[in-house]
């Protein structure tokens, strides 16, 4: 079984919880945060192996990383299936189409608003796509270990079977003709958002029912890609909860 670690209290905390299967969790020898010990709790509850060592070891382990005295080596996070996932909806899905988003601190920060928001996937390309490493599971504040990532080899592939699915397709983009606010998120949803340099590709754009956009009255034109998920998904969910 091929692991992954985790660092700080929230991912390791997040990943007990949500039964992800663990090699073993390292505690800081000594460690005084009260914040540790519901930890260990977990750990004995669920007899996961625990160990106590010296910070150093751990700052090691961590590699520079904020790990708040506590790593755990855990079962690498598996993609999910999107057939699968669209199967079980019993509501209007959301799904969150990611086009050339290679930073892992803008992924796990997107994948933590999306699980806000009440997103059913994160759907990711092969190619131009940062990883589910340790870093984007960090940013995503346990998110990741309840929201289902679903990677595909042809992103624009899905976007055509999601819209024989029932879905509309929402780029968000400052190329868009309608500000983001002034469409209606009834339905089935996915919203594709682009790199933070380039945005979303023309080609993927050309699949997408309607582009929207942002409107700013600074002087920079557009916003962390992170930012701008939010914003936009937090619009979605303002509608549903609406209606």
């Amino acid at each position: 079984m091929k692991s992954t670690l985790l660092a700080g209290i929230h991912p390791v905390m997040e990943a007990l919880l949500a039964g992800r299967p663990m090699e073993r969790v390292l505690i800081v020898r000594g460690g005084k945060n009260p914040r540790l010990q519901p930890v260990i709790d977990e750990c004995r509850k669920l007899r996961v192996p625990v160990r106590f060592e010296a910070r150093e070891s751990l700052d090691r382990l961590a590699r520079g990383a904020a790990h708040q005295g506590v790593v755990a080596l855990a079962a690498e996070k598996g993609y999910a299936n999107l057939e699968a996932i669209l199967g079980q909806l019993d509501h209007p899905g959301l799904i969150v189409a990611l086009d050339g988003v290679e930073d892992p601190h803008n992924l796990g920060a997107i994948a933590r608003t999306a699980h806000a928001a009440g997103a059913d996937a994160v759907l990711l390309p092969q190619r131009r796509s940062a990883g589910l490493t340790e870093t984007v599971s960090k940013a995503s504040a346990g998110a990741l270990e309840h929201l289902p990532i679903v990677r595909t080899a042809n992103l624009n592939r899905e976007l055509e079977g999601l819209k024989q699915k029932g879905f509309w397709i929402f780029g968000l983009d400052e190329r868009g003709d309608k500000n983001y606010d002034e469409v209606e998120y009834d339905g089935n949803v996915a919203l594709v958002l682009g790199s933070e340099g380039t945005g979303i590709h023309q080609l993927t754009a050309k699949h997408c029912d309607v582009l929207v956009k942002i409107p700013v009255v600074g002087r920079i034109a557009s916003l962390n890609v992170s930012v701008a998920a939010g914003i936009a998904l937090f619009e979605v969910l303002r509608q549903r909860r609406k209606a």
